[in-house]
């Protein structure tokens, strides 16, 4: 039985024996890390300031989150939900019909779980346990990690107690009076200071005395960005670096050749932290991902998944781009640009700091413990309401 099956509880049919004076909290993002990271982050803010609280997590059954949520000590549920694809496929035929039954699901889960507020902070699950929670009047607080929100959270918007942003201008798309600009929730050991960069080399067995190009293409991998990496290989040994490389679990086996003493290649970067520590220089996707490189600071070239809807990864990188932040490579240049982005900015140590500097301004550092803020506010009587409580 994997770690998982061991620690995922339904539950919906667990009896419900809980203690009634602990905060009960749901939380629902999925998918990706970009989504169950933050939840995650959250979680931990929320259990450091009020050590009794009960945590329940609604994810998607066969999504990361379901490995990912357990391994962090947090019970989990799993719908069977799936994205609603572009194309015609089986899947979509399949959709109102999972979609009844997510709801369904969803309804049975928040009805005996009895949470005091639900926190939806993106993916497919978050739609239907958000929806059912402001059906039963439970407060909501969703966290729009992008500058595009997608249709669900649009839509869940319009009744939600909170909607904490990273983008400045999101009233065009939330009630104005219920957005806060907070940033994105981090990884805690990416907020405090980071590894020595020594120190963190050494986590992945690589010199000191090298540069290093870290490449992430997101927890799931990026085909195009591998692709890439492997026929620029050469040239960028060439040049003095040295590489780690996070492909995904898809695509390790097809580049675990190209390992060498100044190449690792791996299907997910557990330390991320060390990661950040170690890189001189970062390749990376545009979700959620980009508030861990505010914080961390280091020249970016980002590459916008096309298979996100609204292309909202593009949207987000185009914020940086118009500050000077990070570089801009889209999918359909990157075999031609890609490594010719990296070679201009391993060669021009003054364009790279200039990056550094103006990605590092755009760091919200305090974004969980604001959100938190706002949770926590929610479930506090107002001076008004206290004071109506008292001549009752």
């Amino acid at each position: 039985m994997s770690s998982a099956a061991q620690h995922t509880i339904n539950y919906a049919d667990s009896g419900g024996d809980h203690r009634r004076n602990a905060l009960r909290v749901i939380l629902s993002g999925g998918g990706t890390g970009g989504h169950v990271f933050p939840a995650l982050a959250i979680a931990a803010e929320l259990q450091r300031r009020e050590p009794g609280t009960e945590f329940l997590f609604v994810g998607a059954k066969g999504r990361m989150e379901m490995d990912k949520v357990p391994e962090a000590g947090y019970r989990i549920v799993g719908l069977d939900i799936a994205g609603f694809q572009r194309r015609l496929t089986a899947q979509n035929l399949l959709f109102p019909f999972r979609l009844l039954g997510s709801l369904y699901k969803a309804w049975r889960v928040v009805r005996d779980f009895k949470p005091e507020v639900a926190i939806g902070t993106g993916g497919y699950a978050s739609g239907p346990v958000l929806r059912v929670a402001q059906w039963q009047g439970i407060p909501t607080v969703l966290q729009e990690q992008n500058s595009y929100p997608g249709v669900t959270n649009r839509l869940l918007g319009k009744k939600a107690n909170k909607v904490c942003v990273a983008f400045e201008g999101m009233e065009q798309w939330f009630p104005a009076d219920r957005v806060v600009l907070t940033g994105n929730p981090v990884r805690e050991n990416i907020t405090g200071p980071l590894l020595p960069r020594d120190e963190a080399l050494r986590e992945f067995g690589l010199d000191p005395s090298r540069k290093t190009l870290f490449i992430t293409g997101g927890s799931l991998g990026a085909r195009v960005i591998n692709e890439a990496i492997a026929a620029g290989m050469d040239q960028l040994l060439a040049a003095g670096l040295q590489l780690i490389w996070q492909t995904g679990k898809t695509y390790r086996a097809a580049y675990q050749g190209l390992e060498s003493p100044r190449v690792r290649v791996l299907d997910f970067v557990r330390r991320m932290d060390a990661a950040y520590a170690a890189a001189d220089w970062i390749v990376s996707r545009a979700g959620g991902t980009i508030s861990e490189l505010c914080i961390v600071g280091k020249p970016v070239i980002l590459l916008p998944s096309p298979n996100v809807a609204e292309d909202h990864q593009t949207k987000n990188v185009q914020a940086l781009v118009a500050r000077k932040a990070a570089v801009l490579v889209r999918d359909t240049e990157a075999a031609l640009h890609l490594v010719p982005a990296i070679l201009n900015l391993v060669n021009d140590p003054q364009a790279s700091g200039e990056l550094s500097r103006r990605i590092r301004e755009l760091a919200r550092p305090d974004a969980t413990r604001q959100i938190a803020d706002e949770v926590l506010a929610l479930l506090s009587p107002s001076p008004e309401t206290a004071s109506k409580n008292s001549r009752l």
